[in-house]
């Protein structure tokens, strides 16, 4: 009798052995199906269903499963394990996706989602160019407001003009005019402030207002760079001798950048730019400024000069009196 007991103990552990092992093939099969569907579903192209490059605007905060419903809805060929397989793939980055070809390896294509970037655009502010016209440039480029960009410049600016150092700028286009206008400013200010303290060993904003204010008249004045340490002595003697600059460039102030300079306007505009009236110089700088110029109004070059007439030839002729000024200027005038 104990021996039937512990047989059919035995058979039962058989069977219940039998059963597990039977299980966990079946779960192994299972899971190994699994992983080959998985694996082939991986490599099966995406149709974009677009010939051409297209592209995808991912938002901050997006999840794998809004990114698949959004490309769903567009007619991309993902569904649901997509969006599984790219919630394992790691977070979503803010910005753009390009897809370049219409049909894509699906793993690729999911790969590509979590690579998005922030466009950058090249913004270029010219030297001499002024605040209004450089601002509304840039508005009309990155589809922002010209007001807004203004009343941001006048709020973070340390100077009514120049504020912002002549130079080429890589910015995202989703940047708002605020944050915009904080980021050129202060990277303006920072390449300032590294520039006079190697001159000066500080940066006293008062200073740096009356550099920055010769260095406009320089930029707008001189015909190349080499010139520019030339007209910055004019300027340095004429001041020395209470002289009025008489230049027309401080007259391309503003909304005038462009503007050629008349008699009528020297006659009318009663502001301090125009230097054939108001002795000393502007009271702010007239337009931006770059390296060199700002080089010149640091270091000019040592010289009797006190005028300076554009000849034929489209640069300068300097004279350090007004008989040799009047001869050059009856150059010009000659055929």
């Amino acid at each position: 009798m104990i021996q039937k007991k512990r047989a059919m103990k035995i058979t039962m552990k058989n069977i219940n052995v039998f059963r597990n092992s039977t299980w966990i093939a079946w779960a192994e099969n299972i899971a190994l199906a699994f992983i080959i569907s998985l694996a082939f579903y991986s490599i099966l192209p995406v149709n974009t269903h677009f010939p051409t490059e297209k592209k995808l605007s991912i938002s901050k905060g997006a999840t794998a499963r809004s990114i698949i419903s959004q490309l769903n809805t567009s007619g991309y060929d993902v569904g649901f394990i997509d969006a599984l397989i790219l919630s394992k793939m790691g977070n979503m980055c803010q910005g753009e996706v390009r897809f370049k070809t219409p049909m894509l390896n699906r793993i690729d294509f999911l790969y590509q989602l979590t690579q998005a970037k922030i466009p950058l655009f090249k913004i270029m502010l010219i030297p001499g160019e002024t605040k209004e016209i450089f601002l509304s440039q840039v508005a009309n480029k990155l589809d922002i407001n010209t007001s807004k960009l203004l009343n941001a410049y006048n709020l973070y600016a340390k100077y009514p003009e120049a504020g912002i150092f002549a130079d080429t700028y890589l910015v995202p286009k989703k940047m708002n005019e605020s944050k915009l206008i904080k980021f050129l400013v202060s990277s303006s200010e920072k390449r300032y402030q590294n520039i006079s303290t190697k001159i000066y060993g500080d940066y006293n904003q008062t200073q740096w207002h009356k550099i920055l204010t010769i260095a406009s008249i320089i930029q707008k004045e001189a015909a190349n760079k080499k010139e520019m340490p030339l007209v910055s002595s004019v300027i340095y003697n004429r001041l020395k001798k209470h002289m009025r600059l008489q230049m027309d460039g401080t007259l391309n102030y503003g909304k005038y950048s462009h503007i050629k300079v008349t008699p009528q306007r020297i006659q009318t505009d009663r502001s301090s730019f125009n230097t054939y009236k108001h002795k000393g110089l502007p009271d702010s700088p007239i337009g931006s400024v770059g390296i060199h110029a700002i080089q010149a109004a640091l270091h000019p070059a040592k010289t009797n000069y006190l005028y300076f007439m554009r000849n034929k030839k489209g640069v300068h002729d300097f004279s350090d009196n007004f008989k040799k000024h009047r001869r050059n200027i009856m150059k010009v005038k000659t055929k």
